[in-house]
């Protein structure tokens, strides 16, 4: 590891191997200080002088953040501390050990060319210093040394191909869950469209059809009382009427002749006398209006029967998205309605946790749930009692139904209508990133779990 990589978090092996590290050059500079101070060696004074600013050198080195940032901080403090280390080693056999922890702080801070090169030039330091103090240049001056660098460098470009693994993995595994999220997410928005689609089918089947004729039963009302099919016109007076031509029409049938009076000119047997025409047309006017005013409430009531349809038809909708156990109260409510009602075995209800307020999704899912797994105990458990309840968590609700009954194998429980609804469930748990489970076996009863994910409060 360079100081040019991006600063990471410190995991706990990482911390665990610096204070290691901060130990071990510690405890070597402590030792040679005390074998030169106890041993009487020659130059004690300076030996021990130079560990303290050794010890000086690199706690102010680790603390420095530019020396853990900046390549070039870092050369700089490893080459006084290196120049430091070397008159060490010329005062002294026992600054050899110092070459060990000096290759990790190299490999750790610098760049892979130049801290091998820097180790390199350690370990030759460190082999110039054994055999300057023994006069002997035996393959254990050159073995030690070496060794040691290589022993670091394997260790460090261990740790480092392996942390480079890690992090490849880690980098894997959090586009796992993001791609998983997404296709969740692609599921729910298609689910969400197919209900929508069907929804806009059965709204345009039933309700805009109905809504349609509605409209046109109403225009034809409207122009039936707007328009007369059959108008009718005043009928002439007599003294209009042409001598010896008949009338143009007349708007009611002539009666038999009526005398004009007593004795007039004509006689006994003068002319009839004509009914007034003022009143002849009111009766059929009346008539054709009369008509009119039939078939136009006709066309309303059809409309209105249409309207009463199409009203039934929105009901269904509405009840079929929130159920009428809902509408009137909380889930807990009508989980107890439903207990209460339930046939057949004693099935008592109870409420876990801080109640709150769910989405009209998950009280639709739980109810019906619940209503299944009833039904199930009261028509296949023999049972001789059941509980249902419903527990708030912090980040979840979960649903349980449990009975004494008989109980069944899960696995080889029937598909489709005979199944005792468990594909259903399942689908509705589901549907909404939930958890079903099933618990049974012959003899031992039934426990149905449905754990739904609480959505995140905004």
């Amino acid at each position: 590891m360079s100081s040019a990589a991006p600063a990471r978090p410190l995991t706990p092996v990482t911390r665990v191997l610096r204070l290691c590290l901060h130990a071990l050059f510690a405890g070597l500079l402590a030792l040679a200080a005390a074998r030169a101070v106890t041993g009487s060696a020659p130059r004690a004074g300076w030996i021990a002088a130079v560990c303290a600013l050794l010890a000086a050198g690199y706690a102010a080195g680790v603390r420095a953040p530019a020396v853990g940032r900046s390549a070039r901080a870092a050369g700089v403090w490893l080459a006084g501390m290196g120049a430091v280390w070397a008159v060490l080693l010329a005062l002294s056999p026992d600054g050899l050990w110092l070459a060990f922890p000096l290759y990790f702080l190299e490999l750790h801070l610098l760049r892979l060319r130049w801290a091998l090169a820097a180790v390199a030039v350690t370990a030759c330091g460190a082999i110039g210093g054994f055999v300057a103090h023994t006069g002997a240049a035996n393959p254990g001056a050159f073995l030690g040394p070496l060794l040691g660098g290589a022993v670091a460098v394997a260790t460090v470009l261990g740790y480092q191909a392996l942390y480079r693994e890690s992090e490849r993995r880690r980098e894997l595994i959090e586009e796992l869950i993001a791609t998983r999220a997404e296709l969740a997410a692609a599921e729910r928005g298609a689910g969400i469209l197919a209900e929508r689609e069907r929804l806009a089918r059965e709204i345009h089947d039933t309700l805009a059809q109905g809504l349609s004729s509605i409209q046109l039963l109403l225009r034809a009302a409207e122009r039936t009382l707007s328009e007369d099919p059959a108008p009718t016109r005043p009928v002439p007076a007599p003294a209009d009427v042409v001598p010896g031509a008949a009338p143009a029409f007349s708007a009611a049938p002539v009666g038999p002749a009526t005398p004009a009076g007593p004795a007039g000119p004509a006689g006994p047997a003068g002319p009839a006398a004509a009914p007034s025409t003022s009143a002849a047309p009111a009766a059929p006017a009346a008539a054709v209006s009369a008509a009119s005013v039939a078939a136009a409430l006709g066309h309303i009531a059809r409309a209105r029967e249409a309207a009463q349809d199409n009203l039934a038809e929105a009901r269904r909708f509405v009840r079929a998205l929130t159920p009428p156990d809902l509408e009137h109260g909380s889930l807990a409510a009508a989980l107890e309605r439903l207990c209460s009602g339930a046939p057949g075995p004693r099935v008592r209800f109870s409420v876990s946790g801080v109640p709150r307020e769910l989405p009209t999704p998950y009280e639709v899912a739980l109810l019906r749930i619940a209503q299944s797994a009833l039904a199930n105990v009261v028509r296949h458990a023999r049972a001789g009692r059941a509980e249902i309840t419903l527990t708030f968590m912090d980040s979840s609700v979960t649903l349980d139904v449990v009975d004494d009954g008989r109980g069944f194998d899960p696995d080889r429980a029937p598909s489709g209508d005979g199944g005792f609804g468990l594909p259903a469930m399942r689908a509705r748990a589901e549907s909404l990133g939930g958890l079903f489970t099933v618990e049974s076996g012959p003899g031992q009863g039934t426990a149905v779990a449905v754990t739904l994910p609480l959505p995140l409060e905004t």
